[in-house]
């Protein structure tokens, strides 16, 4: 099975090029939501989140995400504690659910691929990129947050400078129609690089 990797920034994009590439037919994986199911039924990942975070961690039950992301986004201690916990558990999930799908190659959608090394599973990289502004304003629509806690996030993400230099693939996603040409042409791509 061919892994094709999918990153970007916060707010560059991602999910609308994941949502392109699944209206093509292909199975796309998106990491963040498994790791949320993940953090929210594994009685194992449960207990190891209250014990970095607190009985906080868990509101009524529920995993507290605001109360996590403030710790993670602010300390790179704490986001490389949560990574430690939960990244392990979703490399072995991914696993299990690409060896079931049955198209040329598969999408793992996933904000820190590289920050977590896990660009080194797959066999192609595609980074979706836009202008700062626009993350931002994208961001500022889509959640309730603030101007200062994309920034933090961002600054914990590495760059579209340093992504690129370890992509096969860039997409510029600044406007639906010229990223869907992109997405195309890359689709294409992929279709002979896996028929070769």
């Amino acid at each position: 099975m061919v892994i094709v990797g999918l990153t970007g920034g916060i707010g560059s994009g991602k999910t609308t090029v994941a949502k392109q590439f699944e209206s093509l037919g292909i199975p796309v994986y998106i990491a963040d939501e498994e790791a949320k199911k993940i953090m929210q039924k594994s009685k194992v990942v449960k207990r190891k989140l209250i014990k970095l975070f607190g009985e906080n961690a868990y509101v009524s039950g529920k995993l507290n995400k605001p109360y996590i992301a403030k710790i993670i986004f602010n300390n790179s201690v704490y986001l490389d504690k949560i990574n430690k916990i939960v990244h392990p558990k979703i490399t072995t999930h991914f696993k299990k659910w690409a060896e079931k799908q049955k198209s040329p190659y598969v999408i793992k959608e996933a904000a820190i691929l590289f920050e977590n090394g896990g660009y080194k599973w797959c066999d192609y990289v595609i980074t979706v990129t836009a202008k700062k502004a626009l993350r931002i304003e994208r961001l500022l629509k889509r959640d309730t947050t603030t101007k200062d806690n994309i920034e933090a996030i961002m600054k914990n993400q590495w760059t579209d400078k340093e992504r690129i230099k370890k992509s096969h693939f860039v997409i510029t996603n600044n406007t639906i129609a010229h990223t869907k040409t992109q997405v195309l042409k890359i689709h294409d791509e992929l279709l002979k690089l896996t028929e070769s």
